[in-house]
């Protein structure tokens, strides 16, 4: 025989515990019904299915004019019905705030794209959906995974169960000092035994360095950081030179401080920028509408991105106001240089 705790849990229905409440406030089987919009022979019979799941009878009815009150047990299962409906009136706001784009998202991301995508993305979804829940997490493995997260931001494709798209090729260019360098392109060959700070070997940082290397180029390099700001500041203490991704240099927000950006000739492979998430998963309206807006703003950043690696010479940096508008071994280790 099923407990009766199994038996409340399988037989009770949200409706009749809504009728329950209605009759309790109300004293009246009659005005209840008005007040929930049934006809009192539906009530009845509600409160008759009640009554059969919880194993007797949860209202005492006098008869007359006096209004009917609450058994022992009625009172009970008021008390812990109300419980119910107060959860059941979440969950249905719950799936109606989801539906609308509300809920929670969360996001991983790395450095660059957390200083230029982000915050347009960020301000945008909490202008359009103000009760969103956006989490954010920024790390930059070797091996990264979806894992629970909605949207990955990852330069390069990721093996594995999911979709991308590809947002962003990123040119990389060079940082110096003032004078470091003449005016105009810098060739690859000029950077050979010249002290350089550079990302440590993860991420695209072994692709580039290896396409150099490729070029018959072997830099000194002095110093790692995987901050980009630690590395501008090196360079400007004349630590050494940097060869950094143009993304990592428009958020840095540099100020009239001396440094040049120089192109490179030939140039380097540009680092690819992907948008990734869970192959074959329904997205959230939420994140749809975050994959829309990431696409957006990359499709503004990209020809400023493709004017930076055609630099015609080398320039003092400022990073353009406001904020403007995710690899392994997919990427090909051959890329070419471009002349």
């Amino acid at each position: 025989m099923d407990s009766p705790s199994v038996v409340l849990v399988t037989d009770i229905e949200l409706r009749p515990l809504v009728a329950l409440a209605a009759i309790a406030e109300e004293g009246s089987f009659a005005r209840a019904a008005a007040r929930i919009g049934y006809a009192q022979s539906t009530v009845s019979q509600q409160i008759a299915a009640l009554e059969r799941a919880v194993g007797g009878a949860v209202f005492e009815r006098p008869g007359g004019p006096r209004p009917v009150r609450l058994t022992p047990l009625g009172a009970l299962v008021l008390d812990r019905g109300r419980e119910l409906l107060a959860k059941a009136e979440a969950l249905a706001d719950a799936v109606e705030r989801f539906h609308a784009g509300a809920g929670r998202i969360d996001i991983g991301t790395f450095q660059s794209v957390s200083n230029v995508i982000l915050p347009s993305l960020v301000r945008r979804l909490r202008d359009e959906h103000p009760g969103c829940d956006i989490r954010l997490s920024e790390e930059e493995p070797e091996q990264p995974r979806l894992g629970d997260l909605d949207l990955l931001f990852y330069d390069g494709r990721l093996d594995g169960e999911t979709e991308h798209r590809k947002l962003l090729d990123d040119p990389y260019l060079l940082v110096a000092t003032a004078g470091s360098f003449p005016d105009g392109p810098v060739g690859l060959r000029q950077l050979d035994g010249v002290p350089m700070v550079a990302w440590p070997l993860t991420c695209d940082q072994p692709w580039m360095e290896q396409a150099v290397t490729r070029a018959g180029v072997r830099p000194r390099i002095v110093f790692r950081s995987a901050v980009n700001d630690t590395l501008l500041s090196m360079v400007r203490a004349g630590m050494g030179s940097a060869v950094l991704p143009w993304l990592a240099l428009r958020g840095a927000a540099i100020p009239d401080d001396g440094l040049r950006v120089h192109a490179l000739r030939p140039a380097l492979p540009p680092r690819e920028v992907y948008l990734h998430w869970r192959a074959g998963a329904a997205r959230s309206p939420l994140a749809g509408r975050a994959v829309e807006i990431v696409v957006e703003i990359a499709a503004a950043l990209a020809p400023e991105a493709a004017r930076a690696g055609d630099l015609p010479g080398s320039r003092e940096w400022r990073a353009p106001a406001g904020d403007g508008p995710a690899g392994n071994g997919n990427r090909p280790p051959d890329r070419a240089l471009r002349p």
